[in-house]
């Protein structure tokens, strides 16, 4: 019997367009993808991860301050880069990605926030969810980290997961152990009959959990919430105690 096995994913879409307003005032003038956290700034250990797990094209989209991460990103080499200028119109995460399809392709592509960063466990996560992929099964898999364990995160959490990875709302629950961790592997047919414009993640997250098809890979390594300035220092210190 011929086995089949999942294609590697080669390319990602690194979310780089937002106007980080919880990060002000260092926002005025810095766009929080290049803010730095042990010495490389969010976007570039983003790439760096994409890089380690064979991604070998990885659309940037550009909004908020977009000359600044367009110049920082000239010189880089791996993975490949392709600005996706949304100078015009802030799309969102689902909109964002809906308007870089074309240079995405038919595979099922990683979407990392420019904003995630995680320590690893001598392992490469994202390798972990392309080998855990299973588009049977699967329209989106999400890289979730545990509540209790995120460092600079205080919200009651988002998802639920059965044993078989599937994940549901927090709903009206007190809280949910599971934080989405701002990294997903997502179908491109998905987005078939989503809107023009604008438009979050949370809608294709919806329609994935009504079919029973959203599912979560839990993160070896502690996830790091750089959302305001001060959860920068903490954000210094977890890194330095976990760096890998």
């Amino acid at each position: 019997m011929t086995q089949t096995t999942t294609p590697p994913i080669r390319r990602a879409i690194v979310l780089a367009a937002g106007l980080g307003k919880r990060m002000r005032p260092i926002t005025d003038t810095l766009p929080k993808p290049l803010v730095a956290i042990g010495g490389k700034t969010m976007l570039d250990h983003a790439l760096d991860r994409l890089a380690e797990a064979g991604v070998e094209r990885a659309v940037v989209n550009v909004h908020h301050l977009p000359e600044r991460i367009e110049d920082h990103l000239a010189a880089r080499e791996r993975p490949q880069i392709v600005i996706s200028d949304e100078r015009g119109l802030l799309l969102e995460t689902g909109g964002g990605a809906k308007k870089a399809l074309p240079e995405l392709g038919t595979e099922p592509f990683f979407s990392v926030n420019a904003d995630s960063l995680w320590s690893e466990n001598g392992i490469s996560n994202l390798s972990a969810m392309a080998a855990a992929w299973d588009p049977a099964r699967m329209d989106l898999l999400l890289l979730l980290s545990e509540r209790a364990g995120s460092v600079g995160f205080d919200g009651a959490g988002d998802f639920f997961r059965d044993a078989e990875g599937r994940l549901a709302r927090r709903g009206k629950a007190a809280s949910a152990p599971f934080v989405y961790a701002g990294v997903a592997i997502i179908k491109p047919e998905l987005f078939a009959d989503t809107p023009e414009g604008s438009f979050s993640f949370n809608l294709l997250f919806d329609r994935a959990i009504a079919a029973g098809r959203l599912f979560g890979h839990e993160l070896d390594g502690r996830w790091l919430h750089v959302g305001t300035p001060e959860a920068i220092p903490l954000a210094e210190a977890a890194y330095a105690a976990h760096r890998t």
